[in-house]
Formats: C-alpha cells, structure tokens, sequence
C-alpha cells in the first residue's frame, strides 16, 4: 500500500496583523519623541527678573571663498588682510560661518583658517552640502 502525500498549503492570503502591531509601536514612538523634541526633554517655567539685561542676539558673520579663490566679507569683495581686519573688529563669541566653494584652492581656505585661528575666533561652522 503506497501513502498518498498531501499537497502543499496554498497561501490565498497574508496575515497582515503582525505588521499593523509594528507599525503602530513605530508610529507611536515617533510620536513620543516629536513631542519632546519640540517642547524640550524637562518642561521648565523660567522665573523672572526685574533686573536682568537681555543679551543682544548677535547674527552669524557669513564669509564665502569662492572657486576663483576671491574672498567676500559677508557679500563684499575683500581681501585677506581686509578680511582679517573686518573679523578682528567682532566678538570672539560671535559666530561666522565659511562657506568654501569645493573647486577653490585648498590654500584659500587655509588663509582664512589661519586668520580666524590668530584672532582666536572659536564659533566656526563650515557648511556643507549632503
């Protein structure tokens, strides 16, 4: 006597429950931590002063090096000694921002590193593109 064999399972539709479960657990930590994002990890009420001096919100200072290696002092032309000149009169604390055009020369960049290294400016950002 020979056993008949059984025919495999046909799969006629998916069970989608599980992945429903996933994605509502992703969606509510999603959730979770947007709400922290914008209102901060520790909700705090800041008290008040009388006698407090409000900071002057000090804007970045934008300084461009572009392909043919001109320099520009926020959007006026310069040159390094002007350039070092403009930044020696702002704060040390006060932010400025190079944005290098990647064709220009290595030692453009270096110039102006080197002059914001000597004036001992700290706040540097270096944009970049993603």
């Amino acid at each position: 006597m020979a056993k008949c064999k059984k025919a495999p399972k046909r799969f006629d539709q998916i069970n989608i429950i599980p992945f429903i479960d996933i994605m509502l657990v992703l969606l509510v930590m999603v959730l979770t931590t947007a709400t922290f994002i914008k209102q901060g990890v520790i909700p705090v009420e800041l008290p008040e002063a009388k006698s407090s001096q409000k900071e002057d919100l000090k804007k970045e200072i934008t300084v461009y090096v572009n392909a043919k290696g001109e320099m520009f002092y926020e959007k006026s032309k310069v040159n390094a000694q002007e350039l070092e000149a403009k930044l020696s009169q702002i704060s040390k604390q006060q932010t400025v921002i190079l944005r290098s055009d990647k064709k220009s020369r290595f030692q453009d960049f270096v110039t102006v590193m080197d002059i914001l290294k000597k004036l001992k400016h700290e706040q540097l950002y270096i944009v970049t593109k993603e």
